[in-house]
């Protein structure tokens, strides 16, 4: 079996250390496995050696497969023994100091045509290397934890990497049984970079007390196809993990608002409260499950008011539809009669705006969240003001539940939950494009892969509308007078013609 390097050196026997020599000596090359502490060496060996039996027992190697493997894994406790690798992979403790030190010292050992390449998440590939004497064989190649499960890996050029070494280093990862999509040397590069929307507006969203952390991830889930809650996957990854690279691209982007992280995990992080791992996060864990109170039941009403829809509903049409479904008594006059409930389906804008903008009464006002049509969600969000009566709001929930789909309550805000997510993620993607930082296609590829989202950002905004995006933004723009939702131009630009053109460039 023959790979793009024959012998590749990994420094640094930690779990992603680990993870890299997996895939390389199940790809054919020779690996040695470098760490300063011949304890750590034992260990992952017998890591390994036990990842590769568990493989065998599955039936998802064979047995000549696995010796192979066993045979080309090499531990190296000094740094001389990596002289004639073809690679080397770091993926040590993420300092500057700390990795420009390795690789100084690995260019006085390697041959001068290695390639030298840094599992970095955080830092600049472009500083890393500033001190190389050789930095065009350089480059960054950031997998993702644990390796052989997730299947992408960002290959980053410096300023002064040689185009023919992202090309090798995209080739091994196929070779590995990995996607390689390529980024510019930006903070964050794709992934963490993309991934600032999600759990950064959900606590915004927590912060100005319109939900709890259990809504906003029942919500997120059940309306866009989430698989973790913004709340469920930060105390998966950890505080002590996820707050850090929040602050980390915050202050590489010079205070960019659409990144400024939360005291809500300053505080929880500084507190202990770290996630899972410690048993508590943002939800207590007893034997490793999350304790979740129960969703309160739909109110019974033995009648409902007749319901009135407003003309700017977003939707309207389908609103209609439902609501008629629902056995609900509509009324069409110009307004509501006395006695009516009025239903709103802003985008971006508060329930409060728009009672006040369209002279309806704020107490028998409600907000409805069309921006996704209701057939595809598992959940629907309802909104009050706060002058909207407990009858009214309990005459909504009661209505728009009797299929028997969820509904979840919020208080007033600009924007529904997910319409203010969503906004987030289209928009800092379209950034993305904007700074060309990646393709397209290697912008929905990385996130699709590495964060698990259930449509590619870019896809997100098309499946939705990219108008309803930007309108959302312009329109929480209004509310909260706030350049976190200033609308990116490359957005403005492909709104009208959609996003995903992923066979062009940005």
């Amino acid at each position: 079996m023959q790979t793009s390097y024959r012998t590749v050196g990994v420094a640094g026997a930690g779990a992603m250390g680990r993870g890299i020599a997996q895939i390389a000596a199940q790809a054919g090359s020779i690996v040695r496995l470098y760490d300063t502490q011949p304890e750590a060496l034992a260990r992952a060996r017998d890591d390994l050696f036990a990842q590769w039996d568990r493989l065998l027992e599955k039936g998802r190697m064979d047995a000549a497969a696995v010796q192979a493997c066993k045979s080309r894994l090499l531990l190296a406790e000094n740094l001389h023994e990596l002289a004639d690798c073809d690679l080397v992979v770091e993926a040590i403790v993420e300092r500057l100091d700390v990795k420009r030190s390795l690789f100084a010292e690995l260019e006085r050992v390697v041959r001068p045509d290695a390639v030298l390449a840094t599992n970095t998440s955080s830092l600049s590939v472009t500083a890393i290397a500033a001190g190389m004497q050789r930095p065009q064989r350089f480059g960054g190649y950031h997998f993702f934890n644990p390796v052989p499960l997730m299947k992408v890996v960002e290959v980053i050029a410096g300023l002064k990497t040689d185009p023919a070494v992202c090309a090798g280093l995209s080739a091994f990862a196929r070779e590995m049984g990995h996607t390689p999509v390529l980024a510019q040397d930006t903070p964050g590069f794709i992934v963490n970079h993309a991934g600032r929307g999600y759990g950064t507006e959900a606590l915004r969203i927590v912060g100005e007390g319109i939900a709890d952390f259990a809504t906003i991830d029942r919500i997120l889930k059940d309306q866009v196809g989430f698989k973790l809650g913004p709340f469920e996957l930060m105390d998966l990854t950890a505080l002590d993990v996820s707050h850090p690279v929040m602050e980390s691209i915050y202050h590489q982007y010079y205070e960019e608002p659409r990144y400024r992280p939360s005291v809500i995990t300053a505080q929880r992080l500084a507190g202990g409260l770290v996630g899972r791992k410690a048993g508590e996060g943002f939800y207590r864990y007893v034997d490793g499950k999350a304790q979740v109170e129960p969703e309160p039941a739909a109110p019974q009403l033995a009648e409902l008011p007749p319901v009135w829809v407003s003309p700017r509903a977003a939707r309207r049409a389908e609103l209609y539809q439902l609501l008629k479904d629902l056995g609900a008594k509509i009324e069409t006059g110009q307004s509501p009669s006395p006695n009516a409930l009025a239903l709103v389906a802003p985008l971006g804008f508060d329930v409060t705006t728009v009672a006040v903008v369209e002279r309806l009464d704020p107490a028998r006002t409600v907000g409805i969240d069309m921006l996704i049509d209701d057939a595809a969600t598992r959940r629907r969000v309802i909104a009050t003001n706060p002058a909207t009566r407990e009858d009214m709001r309990d005459a909504a929930h009661a209505l728009l539940s009797r299929d028997g789909k969820p509904v979840s309550v919020i208080r007033d805000s600009g924007g529904f939950v997910t319409q203010r997510v969503v906004a987030a993620i289209v928009n800092i993607a379209a950034d993305i494009c904007q700074q060309r930082i990646c393709s397209p296609r290697d912008l929905e590829t990385a996130v699709t892969l590495g964060l698990g989202y259930p449509l590619g950002p870019l896809a997100m905004g098309d499946r939705w509308g990219p108008t309803n995006v930007l309108e959302v933004l312009f329109n929480m723009q209004t509310v909260y007078g706030d350049p976190r939702y200033r609308p990116s131009p490359w957005l403005r630009r492909r709104g009208a013609i959609g996003l995903s053109l992923l066979h062009e460039e940005a």
